[in-house]
């Protein structure tokens, strides 16, 4: 049996989601850069807000498909730039929970949904990238099993 050829790069869904990610990021960047945040902590306070109550570095390392080793620095930061409080649990003090603070929740709101960018900027309409991203998020799930 032999190995079928390599397919171009450009071919690749790999690297075409890879470079769509890249290219998705530095469209946001300006925006973020102007609210003194990165993607990654963007993320962060997207899932807080999903959460009003606030969560564990665990969930939201979870949700985020990140290690807990990954959000703990980010939400370090965040509490640095007074975006959020960090909390240690009442019974178990390992336990680390993480909620907006009025000025997270402000600039949460200054971001807010970032799509609208995403729509201008590829001319796709919103239908168009939902059913996009339903498709890498079939995807996602099918590799992580």
């Amino acid at each position: 049996m032999t190995n079928p050829a390599p397919l171009p790069l450009d071919d690749q869904l790999c690297f075409s989601l890879y470079a769509a990610t890249i290219a998705i990021n530095r469209a946001y960047k300006p925006v973020l850069d102007r609210l003194g945040i990165t993607y990654p902590q963007f993320l962060v306070l997207q899932v807080l807000n999903e959460t009003p109550e606030g969560c564990g570095i665990g969930a939201i390392a979870e949700r985020l498909a990140l290690e807990p080793s990954t959000i703990t620095p980010l939400a370090k930061r965040l509490e640095t730039a007074g975006l959020v409080t960090r909390s240690r649990g009442t019974i178990d003090e390992r336990q680390v929970r993480v909620a907006l603070t009025p000025l997270g929740r402000e600039r949460w709101a200054e971001t807010g949904c970032l799509a609208p960018l995403i729509v201008e900027r590829t001319g796709m309409t919103g239908e168009r990238l939902a059913k996009l991203n339903a498709e890498v998020t079939a995807l996602r799930r099918a590799l992580v099993g």
